[in-house]
């Protein structure tokens, strides 16, 4: 497969929910790509979304709960982002809104990221501006905390196959 193909999967990987640049990081270095170019095109890849789920997300999950069929993924998306929500607000209480939202959004453990720290943000009705730098800090650090465990995991993976040639 072509370098610019890759680099372009790696983009589109970033963007989806759940898996976002947690999982397109990891997926760039294992195809042997430039580090620091993919850690960039997936952090723009992951950033892009945010503000069309700080606008519109919560609106279109309540719209969509409302259904008569297929309301089930839409209420779940919704309890999740509450959950995330009410989560954001026991840890704002101690750090700041700020500062939790960023880390809620930058340390990379399931349930965790750009999608859902944005729609927990707009639940919240958080300053926009405010969220949207916390937001972009967070994806950064997770971006870099997964450049990191992937390079690490690659450098390991090498050294135990040269331990046996």
């Amino acid at each position: 497969m072509p370098t610019i193909v890759k680099y372009i999967l790696v983009f589109f990987i970033s963007m989806v929910p759940i898996v976002e640049l947690r999982g397109a990081v990891p997926v760039g270095i294992s195809w042997g790509l430039n580090e620091y170019i993919t850690l960039g095109i997936c952090v723009i890849g992951n950033l892009i979304p945010v503000p069309f789920i700080y606008l519109f997300g919560r609106k279109i999950l309540e719209w969509g709960s409302k259904l008569k069929h297929g309301s089930g993924l839409f209420k779940w998306v919704l309890q999740k982002g509450e959950k995330a929500g009410q989560k954001l607000t026991n840890n704002a209480k101690s750090k700041g809104p700020f500062l939790a939202l960023m880390l809620f959004v930058g340390i990379p453990l399931p349930g965790t990221g750009a999608w859902t720290g944005t729609l927990a943000a707009s639940m919240l009705d958080l300053d926009k501006k405010k969220s949207s730098v916390a937001v972009m800090c967070g994806v950064v650090m997770a971006g870099i905390i997964m450049l990191c465990i992937s390079l690490l995991t690659k450098a390991g993976i090498h050294s135990i196959f040269d331990i046996f040639k």
